[in-house]
């Protein structure tokens, strides 16, 4: 009789304990709600290491009429078209449109590119949405500006795999592109600078949709559950995301080496060193925006992974564990140097979900443009 006694005394104490921790969390859910369910001018300050440049959370405009007539401009319908337009390849049945998908947010889903003769690439495709407030392009930023950039793939064997000395005669034997570029750029003796400024005009227009978290952003407070707010508090402080991760695009347009050097390994990838050639940039790529993030997969440079738990996981760990000691950089300048912004998290599974959801609350629903009805022929 006793030992049942002890047995249900045990299980009320259990239920009160497991109350008091239901209460608990339920105050902590409060208080966070009250910092962040506010005009973004009052919330807290982030956890913001020593020396970084930041920029707080900022909303993306609402759609307004203008955009209806940006699309109808001349270089825009133009740059529409050959965008789509597999004629830009060598083999013509590559596009811009074949790695940046309107359907899968101006990405293609792909582990890294699948271009001319099936040939891979080495990187993953970035998607083009808020291309336009780039600085630098690519995952090593080694064009500046998107008609630079447009001109690589246009070229690359891997790629499209289109001689340019021919490109220029293949859009002029079709009258209805010639009497397109006189109405974009008023000249019928064009060439390929028009070519890819009428690529940059339609890159430009490519834009996110508003999220929920823009919304939220604006005041409209009830668009977020508790876990996104929980999310989102976690992400400015003990998960440490907003160092590179800040401003209207969550990016901070900078270079970093998080630890997937691969160094003189099967994944090997140098990253921005390939362009500067300084050993200090070894390993460092472009910080992508987390807009539509959720959308976007597989992540990093390397599309390596296709699974947001598991990729919370790997910065839970702090990526620390491949980065030179003194003693390898003395002998191999080459040697990856992890970026000491990257530090172990300690967080829980609960909070790494916690993030997750915040993720979610930033990625907003896919536009699919429709792709031209008809190409010029």
């Amino acid at each position: 009789m006793m030992k049942k006694k002890t047995v249900i005394f045990a299980g009320i104490l259990g239920m009160v304990s497991l109350l008091s921790m239901k209460g608990q969390q339920r105050a902590i859910d409060e208080e966070i709600d009250g910092l962040y369910r506010r005009p973004v001018s009052e919330w807290p300050k982030p956890t913001i290491d020593s020396g970084v440049n930041w920029k707080e959370f900022k909303s993306l405009p609402r759609l307004d009429t203008s955009y209806f007539s940006l699309m109808e401009r001349p270089d825009v319908k133009l740059g529409k078209l050959l965008f789509f337009d597999p004629i830009l390849s060598g083999s013509n049945q590559i596009s811009c449109s074949s790695c940046h998908n309107p359907q899968t947010s101006w990405a293609d889903h792909l582990t890294v590119s699948v271009g001319n003769d099936h040939l891979v690439g080495t990187r993953n495709t970035p998607s083009l949405l808020n291309v336009y407030a780039r600085k630098d392009l690519f995952w090593d930023g080694r064009a500046k500006s998107l008609e630079e950039q447009a001109l690589a793939p246009i070229e690359a064997h891997h790629e499209m795999d289109m001689d340019l000395t021919k490109l220029i005669p293949k859009l002029k034997a079709i009258p209805a592109y010639t009497k397109l570029f006189v109405e974009a750029f008023g000249d019928e003796d064009y060439s390929m600078p028009e070519v890819l400024k009428a690529l940059g005009s339609f890159q430009r227009t490519l834009t996110s949709k508003r999220s929920r978290f823009d919304e939220f952003l604006d005041g409209n407070y009830k668009v977020l559950s508790q876990q996104e707010v929980r999310g989102l508090h976690l992400f400015r402080t003990k998960a440490r995301c907003m160092n590179c991760h800040n401003g209207q695009f969550l990016t901070d347009d900078s270079f970093h080496n998080i630890g997937l050097t691969y160094y003189k390994r099967k994944y090997e990838d140098l990253g921005r060193y390939e362009v500067t050639k300084d050993p200090a940039d070894v390993g460092k790529f472009r910080t992508p925006s987390l807009r539509d993030v959720m959308n976007t997969d597989p992540w990093m440079h390397n599309g390596l992974f296709d699974n947001i738990t598991g990729l919370l996981n790997m910065y839970n760990s702090g990526m620390q564990m491949n980065t030179a000691t003194p003693e390898q950089k003395a002998n191999d300048p080459l040697y990856p140097v992890t970026d000491p912004l990257m530090k172990k998290l300690n967080l829980t599974k609960d909070e790494i979900g916690d993030i997750q959801s915040f993720l979610q609350a930033i990625t907003a629903s896919k536009y699919r443009m429709n792709r031209p009805d008809s190409l010029p022929r």
